[in-house]
């Protein structure tokens, strides 16, 4: 396959902005003024590459598009959640060199914690489960196997680790002393509230949403604190503050789908996600072990491709959509 512009090299290399972060799958650069030379603190640009994770490793080999499929399924979903959650998006005029695929976001003070909802069982909240009958300290019900829907939906927090580290699981009692339980409570319910509505879209379209994990931030400037020092987040009133949905939300990176008319508990399900790789990644064919210390392998075409097909084909099904890679249009005074 060809290997689409992943934006790997943009650090240094986008005119009029300045790198500040290189994550994962994104990049964040800061504005330049052409008047002052000044940096726009208040702004950041946000760049979906086509990089993609897995078990806490970025592949070698690159999805091409993903970072497209992500950042429009992104604005569409902000869209259908903007009575529950205002978002960060300020505007989707962008340099040409990144069109489609980046955004201009508010610049926040990132919560600590990694919000995850999980309406189905599976991945690390199964093997978790299999050993304590617990997930993040919430107990389920004896019996329930690889693809069951939970009674009901339930909170499942994690760290938020270092790079090159493991997330681990938090109970909410953890999330309560890290943020404060009014704090707590608010970023709970709201990631419960992303999860209903995103599965009551979905599944009017035949998908499951089986997980989700959502991140938010906070206007640094009403915190009070100097962006060099921490924040004391269980000091913090919410109803002071504005919670803003941040990053992504119900893509096939951050969330599970699953193809509804093919879900039967007790088996691994027909994805619209990054299981793909996943299950390559495990499988014997990959030549891989996940516990030896190794970083995984490139991935083979064909792997690839279908990928790429799972997460247009997620694109396309709820949005209703075709996928195109340019969808957004930039400015000339930024091309």
């Amino acid at each position: 396959m060809t290997e689409q512009d992943s934006t790997a090299g943009l650090p240094g290399e986008l005119p009029g902005y300045l790198p500040v972060y290189s994550g994962k799958v994104r990049e964040l650069f800061a504005p330049i003024s052409p008047d002052t030379g000044l940096v726009d603190q208040s702004r950041l640009l946000l760049v979906a590459s086509d990089r993609i994770s897995a078990f806490d490793h970025v592949i070698d080999t690159p999805i091409p598009d993903k970072g497209a499929v992500l950042t429009q399924l992104s604005l569409w979903w902000f869209d259908q959640l903007a009575d529950l959650v205002p978002h960060h998006v300020i505007d989707t005029t962008v340099p040409d060199r990144v069109a489609g695929r980046a955004v201009m976001v508010r610049r926040l003070r990132m919560l600590p914690v990694e919000c995850i909802a999980r309406a189905y069982l599976t991945g690390g909240g199964l093997s978790e489960y299999l050993a304590t009958g617990h997930v993040s300290g919430v107990p389920l019900p004896e019996g329930l196997e690889d693809g069951s829907r939970l009674p009901e939906p339930v909170f499942t927090p994690t760290t938020k680790a270092p790079p090159g580290q493991h997330d681990e699981p938090m109970t909410f009692e953890d999330v309560e002393d890290e943020l404060g339980a009014a704090l707590a409570a608010r970023v709970r319910d709201l990631t419960l509230g992303i999860l209903a509505r995103g599965n009551e879209i979905a599944s009017e379209r035949g998908i499951l949403i089986a997980d989700t994990k959502v991140e938010y931030g906070v206007d640094p400037v009403s915190l009070g604190v100097p962006d060099d020092e921490d924040v004391d987040w269980a000091t913090v009133d919410p109803d002071d503050l504005q919670i803003v949905l941040a990053d992504e939300v119900l893509t096939p990176d951050s969330s599970r789908f699953w193809r509804a008319s093919e879900w039967e508990p007790g088996r691994p399900q027909t994805s619209y996600d990054k299981q793909v790789l996943r299950d390559w990644l495990l499988s014997a064919d990959s030549g891989w072990d996940r516990a030896g210390g190794q970083p995984p392998p490139a991935l083979p075409d064909e792997v690839v491709a279908l990928t790429r097909a799972r997460y247009v084909e997620a694109y396309e099904t709820l949005t209703g959509a075709t996928f195109t890679v340019a969808a957004q249009q930039s400015s000339p005074a930024q091309q």
